[in-house]
Formats: C-alpha cells, sequence, structure tokens
C-alpha cells in the first residue's frame, strides 16, 4: 500500500502518499471495535520486506521471555542488528513522513516516534512460545512521553491456521476476543495504546520446530500537555483470559497499587520491599 523508493542505497517513503493513504483510511480506522484499529495487508514493499525477513538476526544466545504470562520471544532492537536496510526501514518508520501518515489516520496530532525502540524492533516467538493479553506500558521511562499507537508488521509465509499465532483484540471488560488477525506475511496492525486496549496471541504456537513467528514493531508517542503526573503510570498489564488456564500477574498488580497509592517519594522504597 505504502511505496518505498530507492534513493541510492537508501529506501524511503514519499510524504504525498503517506499523507493520502492516512486520510483514505481514517474512518475506517476510527471507528474500528473494540479500540480504534485497522488491519491492512500488503502495507509495504514487499521485496523490501522480504530483505528485511532475509536478514533476520540469529537467535543464537540470545536471551528471551520466559514467564507464565510471555514465553519463548526474543527481541532484537535495530541497534542489535547489523543490517544496513534493516536500520534504514526502521528509521523510515520513525520518519516524518510515516509520522505524517499516523497522525492523518488516527486523529492523534503531535505524535513522536522512539529512536531507542523501547520494546520494539523485530520480535521472533518459537514453537510453544505465547505473549498473554495486555495492555502496554504507558509512560517511555526514558523519554518521559505517553505511549499512543502501536505498529505490528508480520512476516510470516505460509502460515496455516493449525500453527496459531493470532493476535487478539479483547474488549474493554475482557469478557470477549472481538478480532482476531491471523499472522500472514505483509499485513500489519495498528492500534490505539490505552490502559484498556488489550491484546495479545495468547495460545502457545503450534509450528513445526523449525518455524516461528516473526514481527515488526514500533511504538508512538505524544507529550502530556499536563505532565506525567496527570496520568497514571502502568507497565505492561497482563489479563486473564475469561475461563482460561491464564495466571493471574500479581507482581504487577502490587507495583500498580503501589504506584496509585504510594506517595512518590515513598514508591522506590515501597517497591524495593515487594521487589
Amino acid at each position: 500500500m505504502l511505496h518505498m523508493t530507492r534513493i541510492g542505497t537508501y529506501v524511503a517513503l514519499d510524504e504525498g502518499e503517506c499523507l493520502q493513504k492516512g486520510r483514505s483510511l481514517a474512518d475506517r480506522y476510527r471507528n474500528a471495535f473494540p479500540f480504534p484499529h485497522i488491519v491492512v495487508d500488503d502495507f509495504l514493499e514487499p521485496d523490501v520486506l522480504r530483505q528485511v525477513l532475509a536478514e533476520f538476526p540469529s537467535r543464537e544466545n540470545k536471551a528471551f521471555f520466559d514467564r507464565d504470562q510471555e514465553r519463548l520471544k526474543y527481541q532484537f532492537q535495530p541497534q542489535e542488528v547489523s543490517s544496513g536496510l534493516v536500520r534504514n526501514f526502521f528509521a523510515e518508520l520513525n520518519s516524518a513522513a510515516f509520522l505524517g501518515f499516523l497522525e492523518e489516520l488516527t486523529g492523534i496530532v503531535g505524535l513522536i516516534s522512539d529512536p531507542h525502540f523501547a520494546g520494539g524492533g523485530l520480535h521472533e516467538t518459537r514453537r510453544g512460545g505465547h505473549l498473554g493479553v495486555h495492555a502496554d506500558f504507558n509512560v517511555h521511562g526514558r523519554l518521559k512521553l505517553e505511549r499512543r499507537l502501536n505498529l505490528l508488521i508480520y512476516l510470516n509465509d505460509d502460515w496455516p491456521d493449525e500453527y496459531a499465532g493470532e493476535l487478539e483484540l479483547w474488549d474493554q471488560e475482557m469478557k470477549q476476543c472481538a478480532v482476531r488477525v491471523k499472522p500472514v506475511f505483509g499485513r500489519a496492525v495498528i492500534f490505539n495504546t490505552a490502559l484498556d486496549s488489550f491484546h495479545g496471541h495468547p495460545d502457545p504456537l503450534n509450528c513445526p520446530e523449525e518455524r516461528s513467528r516473526r514481527s515488526i514493531a514500533t511504538y508512538y508517542y505524544t507529550a502530556v500537555e499536563d505532565g506525567l503526573r496527570s496520568i497514571p503510570k502502568r507497565t505492561t498489564n497482563f489479563q486473564a483470559r475469561p475461563h482460561s488456564g491464564d495466571k493471574t500477574d500479581w507482581q504487577i498488580r502490587r507495583q500498580h497499587l503501589i504506584n496509585d497509592w504510594v506517595p512518590p517519594k515513598l514508591q522506590r522504597i515501597a517497591h524495593r520491599l515487594i521487589g
């Protein structure tokens, strides 16, 4: 849908096209249920995405998440990757052209990209892995900005239903899964991130051992006009699905209780005591 033009060895998005495409999809995005989002196939140049996939880094000797809420998930920030094309690609997802697309699409003005890619980059999950349903952290610890949007782009060819790994979007009361998105090659999902934007791929992957679920993730922020003290601070907030075996993340719940009720000067001590 969005084209990337080669300028010498660099690939770049066209700002005019980004603005026009964002406007054309705005109504669809803003009126979506259970929260503003959109699913778009063939989102970016397939040749560029295939180059990103071909230069996907090795997970050998790489640490991964391994707990009840997220298991066998690897995360590679662009600065860890030796590929110039991969770094170029992420630079364009952080560019003024792409921010213009997102602002026209979502109606959120003043979007700021993350040069540190906190939590973002290239993601890979192995067979048996999963990511529980959750709402994302809402404050960038380094930039002191409020998180507003997620972009996910999938890199999985030949992904039959039995492999599982569908992205689920749940309603705000965690009563039902409203949307399921199969993670097929070239498909993008963009959605608002709020304290009740619950999403994840909670069922263990059933792909062959030699396969994995791969994706691109970038996140976008805005400055808080009244300062960060005007909003509650949350880390990744996992939710248990009804009538499932999902485990409640009590540690995170205790952290949020401290953030909401303990005076700021005493929070560090309180977190240390429950750590």
